[in-house]
């Protein structure tokens, strides 16, 4: 007891001495230290944990993306399928020189696309049909390219367009022509084609023939126990094969070759932005979707010109229901 109360005083002496009492248990104490552990950095949260907020807008960002994407598709599919109707010309011109295209357009077919039903439809017209040449008096169709290309290198399209558009009514678009010998570096490129003949034409038997370029081209312009109501026949019945070919699985690996052979062969004034929707349209329609016909022997009457010329006079009267019926006229 007496122990208890001498440690004491001695502890409160040392207090009125203003020094700090010391704790004989000290040594036995554990360390406190004054300042606290740093805490580690922690990993940042998984993306599953991330706020909702930032996963919405993640959200939102997609479908913005995806609707654009959607909105582009549908500008492009509405291009391609606009329903508005492009006529072209298509001009066959005899012989002439590789620098120029002075020459007649014996082949003569007027040729109306529509991408969205799709119809892709081709009249042919009779070279010697006697008609109106603004600027030039009458004369046979196919010398409005002829007189117009002498007086102007790349007028004969133009001249030709308008001859169509003042006889038949009919409001063309574009124009494409091609030389004659052209063909042949076009059917090669294929690697030839082939015909199917219901009935002895040009010198050919019945049934499939396979024509090289040459023979392609002879085919084309034989008139051989014909005239020019067959040869219009053949032309047709030589174009619709080479398309229906071209568009084949077989000979998809040669359309490289097919593309350049016709980009050196043809002149055209259609524009660049056309060409997908041309082409679509004749896809879709295939060979057997394409309307083809010409202008037959009763729509026609021959005639002697004063000059001796033999020609045909137009029947405007059963003409006009063709061109209503093929164009909209």
């Amino acid at each position: 007891m007496r122990y208890m109360t001498d440690f004491s005083i001695n502890y409160q002496s040392l207090y009125s001495k203003g020094k700090q009492p010391t704790d004989p248990w000290a040594e036995t104490q554990v360390i406190q230290s004054d300042t606290r552990p740093s805490t580690p950095k922690s990993a940042p949260p998984p993306r599953w944990m991330r706020p909702r907020r930032r996963a919405g807008y993640t959200r939102g960002g997609c479908c913005f993306l995806v609707l654009g994407l959607a909105g582009v598709g549908v500008i492009f599919a509405l291009y391609l399928l606009f329903p508005w109707t492009t006529n072209l010309l298509l001009l066959g011109v005899d012989y002439s020189e590789s620098w120029n295209y002075l020459g007649r357009s014996d082949t003569i077919i007027l040729a109306s696309v529509n991408p969205l039903k799709p119809t892709v439809a081709m009249l042919s017209i009779p070279r010697d049909l006697w008609v109106t040449i603004p600027g030039f008096g009458e004369n046979r169709i196919n010398t409005a390219h002829f007189f117009a290309e002498g007086q102007q290198v790349g007028a004969g399209p133009y001249k030709a367009i308008e001859t169509i558009r003042h006889n038949f009514g009919v409001d063309v678009d574009y124009y494409l022509r091609v030389r004659f010998e052209s063909v042949k570096d076009v059917v090669d490129a294929m690697g030839g084609v082939d015909i199917v003949l219901a009935e002895p034409i040009a010198g050919y038997t019945v049934g499939q023939h396979h024509l090289t370029g040459n023979k392609a081209l002879a085919f084309a312009r034989s008139r051989m126990g014909a005239d020019d109501f067959f040869r219009m026949e053949q032309g047709q019945l030589l174009l619709k094969s080479a398309l229906k070919q071209m568009i084949s699985p077989q000979k998809l690996w040669r359309s490289p070759a097919v593309l350049v052979a016709l980009l050196r062969s043809i002149d055209t004034d259609i524009p660049t932005w056309q060409w997908p929707r041309l082409a679509l349209a004749l896809l879709r329609a295939g060979p057997g979707g394409i309307d083809s016909r010409f202008i037959q022997r009763e729509m026609v009457t021959p005639f002697t010109t004063d000059q001796g010329a033999s020609v045909l006079l137009p029947d405007w009267g059963q003409i006009n229901p063709v061109l209503t019926e093929m164009f909209g006229k």
